[in-house]
């Protein structure tokens, strides 16, 4: 709806999106780090261990996510170092404090669909951000465009449906733990708060370096926007559809991802190794029969997908070009997915922050720019390398997924 509003709106959503995808995957990251826990605990038949858990769980990810609001802010008194088209500014600020202020509400709902999944109860999550998902396209359709008398706000308007459906997101969330018969087990020692000893800094601990595992991840996408931005408005834009068409894959592969991880947490509560591990194959087998038909869809489909988001030809023709590079990168996306998740869910995450940083910030960044201005290969060349610094992690997460539950192992990461 934004790129058909304008290129400059598509463009500034590109940017704006991007840079917000560090620090919204680092919140989210974060609360990962409650799922391998209250699995383990609802394993184990541990209810108030479960709702003491999540409410440390609570207070944690809220102080996290207020520290990355603050650093995020110190950003947009800078958006103006960060070398993007200069007519592009006055659309890119009002978007950004909008995107800021919605940045609670997301880790609040997080928090709480990580109990949800920790308790076997996927449904409940996933419906509410259905829906939510539709109060936000059609507050896009009636506030991008004016429709319905309000006014024609743009790429403003975009942001401040976005913010009403991830408020809506967790004020339904909350209901389900509240309100229904699904969070009654564990909402007395959630309001007791009868913490053990130890309890914050686990969850600290186990939920750190999953966040900086999505943030390294994240920065090395949201590195290569900063790149495009430099080549023009038309390349920034043409890497925006490139960025969402490729999120078709994958969600579609970090929610295979998210689920696979809880039966390996219930595995890692008994700590059987083999059921660890036939959990982890058994997702990735699910995993490459997504990833064959996501490439099937971009190589057959992938010019009408992007032609969708814009009606300007130079844009779209562009997008149409980096088909190729964006279907190679595919592997490498599900592969460091499926692992990533599988290692999360042994609670033996340390690794995790060690291999994303090499993988995606001393490798992936440079090959980034190594590719698209040294070897002159341009917008090309920036999603070509997602590949090389994608299939270094997919390895990296395998071999320590495969340390970690070798037979009868005590090794801590």
């Amino acid at each position: 709806m934004v790129g058909h509003y304008s290129t400059e709106a598509l463009a500034s959503a590109s940017f704006v999106n991007n840079v917000f995808n560090i620090a919204i995957f680092a919140c989210i990251g974060f609360t990962y780090g409650l799922t391998p826990l209250l699995g383990a605990f609802f394993a184990r038949g541990e209810n108030n261990r479960i709702g003491s858990m999540l409410r440390i769980g609570v207070r944690i990810n809220v102080l996290f996510t207020l520290l990355i609001t603050a650093l995020m802010a110190i950003g947009y008194f800078n958006l103006h170092r960060m070398g993007q088209p200069e007519e592009l500014l006055p659309i890119i600020r009002p978007y950004y404090i909008i995107v800021l202020v919605s940045m609670i509400p997301v880790c609040l709902f997080n928090v709480f669909a990580q109990w949800s999944y920790a308790i076997n109860n996927t449904g409940y999550p996933t419906w509410i951000v259905l829906g939510a998902n539709i109060v936000n396209v059609a507050g896009n359709y009636l506030l991008i465009y004016g429709h319905g008398g309000l006014p024609e706000m743009g790429l403003t308007g975009a942001g401040v449906s976005t913010l009403l459906s991830r408020v809506l997101c967790f004020a339904a969330m909350a209901y389900v733990f509240f309100g229904t018969g699904l969070g009654k087990p564990y909402r007395n020692s959630f309001m007791k708060h009868q913490v053990e000893k130890g309890d914050s800094r686990l969850v600290a601990k186990t939920g750190f370096p999953v966040a900086m595992q999505m943030t390294f991840e994240s920065s090395s996408f949201s590195g290569a926007a900063i790149m495009a931005g430099w080549l023009g408005a038309i390349e920034l834009a043409a890497f925006q559809i490139v960025a969402i068409s490729g999120m078709l894959g994958f969600c579609l592969y970090y929610s295979i991802g998210a689920a696979l991880a809880i039966p390996v947490s219930h595995g890692a509560g008994y700590n059987d190794t083999a059921a660890m591990r036939n959990s982890a194959w058994a997702g990735y087998h699910i995993m490459l029969v997504c990833m064959s038909l996501a490439i099937i869809l971009f190589m057959s489909c992938g010019h009408v997908i992007m032609g969708v988001f814009s009606n300007d030809e130079a844009v779209v023709g562009l997008a149409v070009t980096l088909l190729v590079p964006m279907a190679l990168y595919q592997l490498g996306d599900a592969t460091q997915i499926t692992f990533a998740n599988a290692l999360r869910g042994t609670s033996h995450v340390m690794p995790m922050l060690y291999i994303a940083f090499f993988s995606y910030i001393v490798v992936g960044l440079p090959v980034t720019y190594l590719f698209a201005f040294p070897v002159g290969l341009g917008l090309y060349g920036i999603v070509l390398s997602f590949s090389v610094c994608l299939l270094m992690a997919a390895a990296l997460f395998l071999t320590f997924f495969l340390r970690s539950t070798r037979k009868n192992s005590t090794e801590k990461y």
